[in-house]
């Protein structure tokens, strides 16, 4: 089940279109503002995979 506690990415600024994240026991839930009807849910360890890459770019 998707949680109602979404939080914004602390890189979003006014106006900007912004990732936000909620989480539950056993995934994460990702969304843009603009976009808040798609919603993709992953893994925690995908997750953590994708930020490791994004930050090695």
């Amino acid at each position: 089940m998707i949680t109602d506690r979404w939080q914004k990415s602390s890189y979003c600024q006014e106006g900007d279109a912004c990732v936000h994240i909620s989480t539950d026991l056993n995934k994460v839930h990702i969304t843009d503002s603009d976009a808040a009807q798609i919603i993709v849910t992953v893994t925690p360890d995908a997750f953590t995979a994708f930020l490791d890459l994004v930050k090695s770019l």
